[in-house]
């Protein structure tokens, strides 16, 4: 092997260490992250109205109903109406919960998108960003 050539593997080893210390300065500032984002997470909760003001929902960062008030005209509307009325405000506060979530993890998405995958880093090496089976799993 040649002087230009230990040059050029050098010249790519600094390269591809330099990938590397980016990825883990990333990750290092991701992990400090996640125990707040996912704090954050569990306490998070969202809460709709109806439009006709009867119901008052509230669920948790996924959707699932944590409380249900009901105004006392609630109990003078019919079971349908209720029923509309509730699920009315449960979907909304499923889709504010849902949208709060997507604000909340949209930073930590984005630092993961940014970082190099590792075939970028080594050639033929698999991709960690696409799924994969596993052997003797059911995808």
């Amino acid at each position: 092997m040649d002087r230009w050539e230990r040059e050029g593997l050098r010249s790519a080893n600094f390269g591809i260490r330099n990938q590397v210390d980016h990825i883990l300065d990333t990750l290092a500032e991701q992990r400090a992250s996640l125990a707040e984002v996912q704090q954050r997470l569990e306490t998070m909760r969202s809460t709709a109205t109806s439009a006709d003001g009867l119901v008052e929902v509230t669920v948790d960062n996924s959707g699932v109903l944590i409380d249900v008030q009901f105004t006392a005209d609630a109990l003078r509307s019919t079971a349908e109406q209720l029923g509309r009325s509730v699920t009315e405000a449960g979907r909304e506060a499923a889709r504010r919960a849902r949208e709060q979530t997507e604000q909340l993890l949209a930073p930590v998405v984005s630092a993961t998108e940014a970082m190099p995958d590792l075939p970028d880093l080594v050639l033929g090496a698999p991709s960690l960003r696409e799924p994969r089976q596993v052997e003797g799993r059911d995808g």
